[in-house]
């Protein structure tokens, strides 16, 4: 048994009931279930249809969302993110060379690394090298000014966390923001890169090991394992060439607003909900979700 589910930007009311139903009708669907009006549906099938993707490209058109998976154990007991473009709606080196007066230059490395046209850390050490003499109190002044959160996440880690979910951070960026940003957002744990400094200035050189596509997949078995979890509980969501590898592994894999590239290799791609898309993939009703002043400490 297959669930597929529809869903749209908050509040812009494009999924109609007629649209649902007639998909419902076309596929031989049952039990419709609205986990929000106007936002988020989904109902059961027999198997995934052969026309899927026709149908998901004309959905895409009408700025709504779909997804096909399987039923049975669709909700995950752990969630595995990336931090740049994901959790966060910035690039922080690319906030942090804007800062250095080198922002060109680096964004379109950064654009480059991110759809996988050169190597990760390859991409990573050329970027950070035009850092070299950046004042360490201009990173905290690009984090506070620069940096805004993508919309849902708070929700998103708060719902999962109150389920008994665990939540961690996992970024190729840096742990001079991951820190803040996971602690914001009530992440129960973080992994980034960490930028060497001397004499209060950035040096350009990051420390080793670097974090990139391979480290995220081995941070997603080693903090699973020590969850006492399985690799099939987790759901992961990036949207870079270097989140391919933990979201090709991890039991639900979602591709973010993700890089062309990334789009072709994952097949759950979300392109216009926010972050608690992932709660409605999971089944949650938006009645569900909690707030994060509400967040309950449950024992793991």
């Amino acid at each position: 048994m297959f669930i597929a589910t529809l869903l749209c930007k908050p509040g812009l009311n494009v999924l109609v009931p007629a649209l649902t139903q007639s998909l419902l009708s076309a596929w031989g669907g049952r039990n419709l279930i609205w986990l929000a009006a106007m936002e988020a549906a989904e109902f059961e099938i027999l198997s995934v249809p052969e026309n899927f993707l026709q149908v998901w490209t004309d959905m895409q058109k009408k700025g709504v969302d779909l997804i096909v998976q399987p039923k049975v154990g669709r909700r995950k007991k752990m969630l595995l993110a990336d931090m740049d473009s994901t959790m966060i709606e910035q690039e922080c080196i690319d906030e942090l060379a804007t800062e250095a007066g080198v922002g060109t230059a680096v964004s379109d490395i950064t654009a480059r690394a991110m759809n996988g046209e050169l190597d990760f850390e390859y991409a990573l050490l050329a970027r950070v090298e035009l850092l070299k003499g950046l004042p360490i109190k201009r990173i905290e002044q690009v984090y506070q000014k620069r940096i805004t959160f993508a919309l849902g996440g708070e929700v998103l880690v708060a719902t999962m966390r109150t389920h008994q979910g665990y939540a961690a951070l996992v970024s190729g960026g840096f742990t001079n923001f991951t820190r803040p940003v996971a602690a914001k957002l009530g992440f129960d744990e973080h992994r980034a890169n960490t930028l060497l400094q001397a004499n209060a200035a950035l040096t350009g050189q990051v420390g080793t090991p670097i974090l990139g596509r391979e480290a995220k997949v081995t941070a997603l078995k080693e903090i699973s394992a020590a969850q006492d979890l399985q690799i099939t509980d987790v759901l992961a969501v990036g949207d870079g060439a270097n989140d391919l590898g933990m979201l090709q592994l991890a039991g639900t894999g979602v591709a973010l607003n993700a890089k062309p590239n990334v789009q072709d290799q994952v097949s759950i791609r979300v392109n216009h909900g926010d972050l608690t898309s992932l709660l409605y993939l999971q089944g949650y009703l938006k009645s569900e979700f909690v707030t994060p002043n509400n967040v309950s400490e449950v024992p793991r």
